[in-house]
């Protein structure tokens, strides 16, 4: 099995685990919510089913497009969520402001994205990625240029080897202004050493791919790594309002809230001083022999994620 492969069964071992009993704790909703805290921070309804041996996140949002392969809601005249059907709902993001926009990741096999995104939007956008994994960069060529992470150059490599478009590379607070709107772009490494989450300051959220796990956190760094990028995100979202983050599994009810960004702290720190023991686990995927959990969460890791 390819290292492609490995990850592939991997997602698909975490969506199972979320299906599970491991559902994350949302932070309680404030009163008069906007139509985008409704599917953030409170939570839409969905349905989720199996298909075509993957899940697939069917959110209580209104229908823009539906294939085969993907399936984009809108929440409101500037956010869609596309739920992938190939890993785990896989999720992509079209962000609009008044004069561009951004797709954020591109799942694993969408052949017609660049089409479907043409037909969400009118607007010239540009396509950037949480992170260089097969369920997240696995259309990129339906594009002629795609922002990365550099950090993630090496899993580019690796997981899609054939690629043809034009990479071009994120920079640490990197803006891109939509106008009247902008994200700014947080390194976030753990998950992978490119993983970026993009804060919209202006809107009281982000988005995070899957830097803080989905509800369950495939660690191929290391605790310590995973620690400071938890408290750097934690940092900027209480400095800035940023109320939640949409992630890169998001089957409607598990967003990234400051609170779970705490618990992920606490236990790291119980790790790294031996309070918390992890739990060894038969054949890991990707090498991840041990698992500990939190709050509603659990995290993947080998012995080399305590150095």
């Amino acid at each position: 099995m390819n290292k492609t492969s490995i990850i592939a069964a991997a997602v698909l071992a975490m969506a199972a685990s979320c299906t599970n009993g491991l559902k994350p704790q949302p932070e309680a909703p404030a009163p008069q919510l906007t139509e985008v805290e409704k599917a953030g921070i409170a939570g839409c309804d969905s349905i989720v089913r199996f298909e075509r041996g993957g899940m697939l996140a069917e959110l209580s949002l209104p229908l823009a497009y539906a294939d085969s392969n993907v399936v984009f809601r809108k929440v409101n005249d500037d956010l869609y969520i596309g739920s992938g059907h190939g890993m785990a709902s896989e999720t992509l993001y079209l962000i609009e402001g008044a004069d561009s926009a951004l797709l954020i990741d591109t799942g694993t096999s969408i052949p017609e994205l660049k089409q479907v995104a043409d037909s969400l939007t009118d607007k010239p956008y540009k396509v950037i990625l949480t992170h260089v994994h097969p369920d997240h960069a696995g259309s990129i060529d339906a594009f002629d240029e795609v922002w990365i992470n550099e950090a993630d150059t090496t899993n580019l490599r690796i997981m899609c080897p054939d690629r043809k478009c034009k990479i071009s590379y994120i920079k640490e607070g990197q803006i891109f202004n939509l106008g009247g709107r902008s994200l700014e772009a947080v390194f976030t490494p753990g998950h992978t050493p490119g993983s970026t989450t993009f804060m919209d300051k202006s809107h009281g959220y982000g988005f995070s791919g899957d830097s803080f796990g989905n509800g369950n956190l495939l660690l191929t760094g290391n605790f310590s790594t995973l620690k400071a990028s938890c408290q750097k995100a934690l940092d900027y979202m209480v400095a800035n309002n940023i109320r939640f983050l949409f992630n890169g599994h998001y089957f409607g009810s598990n967003p990234e809230t400051p609170q779970r960004l705490e618990n992920l702290i606490r236990v790291s720190e119980a790790v790294l001083s031996g309070k918390t023991l992890g739990t060894q686990v038969q054949d890991g995927m990707i090498g991840l022999n041990k698992v500990v959990t939190g709050d509603g969460f659990r995290i993947c890791y080998s012995d080399k994620a305590l150095n």
